[in-house]
């Protein structure tokens, strides 16, 4: 599931294969955008801001974000044409943007203006705990999950770190921010998670980077709590899955 890390890792591969070089090909699957072509330019940078993407190149700048689904690939594709959203070479190189939730060109000088709305991002320059603690209190009756999934209070979690978050922190999901005991703590140890998994291809938030060890609680329901042994539940109503500890989680 595409969250911070993901981005943040995908940012640095579009790096490895795009910056500094000029595209041969610029291939826009999008109705909106299909007549763009950038050919001819530099790509000179390549972004990443909480769960969104940007390739700047000349004075444009190719804004992504790949919602459930989506991706960037730099390797051997393998993919149905029709689930190619755009198609970026270089004499040496290429990177595909396959079933992208979001794609758009825009002028470079105001693509950020897009993500101007986002909390401070956990893997980029801008972050800063306490605000993000402020933020994480602003609506103390707000449920602790869906609160920590809002992107304009920090950006990069998703739906697997918000619930892990919450079992380390021993809340459920549905507890109001308004109880956390420490939001400063919590929100320096979701920038923690965040960094500790920025170049892993699997994701570990438990210390145990064996196969199946990974996480505390999400994807485990009807599973037994790796501290206690109660059976993880789960609640898949609403927008979001969200599993707890009924004993570890209070």
């Amino acid at each position: 599931m595409p969250e911070g890390d993901t981005i943040f890792r995908a940012a640095g591969q579009l790096r490895a294969a795009l910056v500094g070089k000029v595209l041969t090909r610029c291939d826009v699957r999008v109705p909106q955008y299909a007549t763009v072509d950038l050919s001819g330019h530099v790509v000179d940078e390549v972004l990443s801001r909480g769960k969104h993407l940007f390739i700047r190149a000349g004075a444009f700048s190719v804004h992504s974000h790949l919602k459930m689904d989506g991706s960037w690939q730099t390797g051997r594709v393998r993919v149905a044409p029709h689930r190619i959203r755009i198609i970026l070479e270089t004499t040496d190189s290429h990177a595909v943007g396959v079933d992208l939730g979001v794609l758009e060109i825009l002028p470079r000088d105001h693509d950020l203006d897009v993500v101007a709305q986002l909390g401070p991002d956990l893997l980029g320059p801008d972050w800063s705990a306490e605000v993000a603690a402020a933020n994480l209190l602003a609506d103390p009756g707000r449920p602790i999950g869906e609160t920590l999934l809002d992107q304009r209070v920090l950006a990069g979690i998703g739906n697997v770190y918000a619930n892990e978050l919450c079992f380390v922190f021993g809340l459920r999901p549905h507890t109001a921010v308004g109880e956390v005991a420490d939001a400063l703590r919590l929100a320096k140890r979701a920038q923690q998670m965040l960094w500790a998994n920025r170049l892993r291809v699997q994701r570990c938030t438990t210390g145990d980077t064996h196969r199946g060890r990974e996480l505390w609680v999400y994807g485990r329901a009807g599973e037994p709590c790796r501290r206690c042994g109660t059976p993880i539940r789960h609640d898949s109503g609403g927008d979001r899955v969200t599993y707890w500890c009924p004993t570890c989680q209070r």
